[in-house]
């Protein structure tokens, strides 16, 4: 595994997988967060996460240079873990940043990766379509982002219920 994008819905054990996935490969693990914690139910997430890791994993807080510390992160020996996109992109909407700019920042460094990558993202748009338009946007920029990175990464699981479906294979 060289780098892999683990989609799904809330609640689906995309960051169970792709923890358990870190894992397996035996090298070091970082962790890049890009959540923060707004209010009390965040701050209970965020800690639920750390405690699912172990005292082997570095984390990374990165809510908006995401690209950047994952150019620092990815060096030989580490596998980094970044969870999640969706709450990167939630966070760079909020500020008002340039989000195809920084989505094109991502992709350079998912690309100049010197170790493995795994990704967590949400699927938001299976549902209806939104019915305001930062939500809209919201979607519509979720996409685009979800596209782009599976274009990037040489495996792709879809997971509901806990369960992952391949969307990509890697290359054997």
């Amino acid at each position: 595994m060289t780098r892999l994008f683990v989609l799904g819905g809330a609640r689906s054990g995309k960051s169970r997988y792709a923890q358990a996935r870190a894992e397996e490969t035996g090298l070091a693990p970082v962790y890049i967060a890009t959540a923060e914690a707004w209010d009390a139910e965040m701050r209970e997430r965020i800690a639920h996460h750390q405690a699912d890791r172990g005292p082997q994993w570095t984390t990374v807080e990165a809510p908006l240079a995401l690209p950047q510390a994952l150019r620092e992160a990815s060096t030989q020996g580490r596998v980094v873990l970044v969870d999640c996109l969706t709450l990167w992109l939630t966070n760079l909407m909020l500020g008002e940043h340039d989000i195809p700019r920084a989505r094109d920042d991502l992709i350079a460094a998912i690309e100049d990766a010197q170790g493995p990558v795994i990704l967590v993202g949400n699927e938001t748009g299976l549902g209806i379509v939104p019915d305001n338009a930062l939500a809209r946007r919201f979607r519509d920029e979720n996409g685009r982002l979800n596209q782009t990175v599976a274009a990037c990464t040489h495996e792709v699981q879809f997971l509901a219920a806990g369960l992952p479906l391949a969307l990509k294979s890697p290359p054997i």
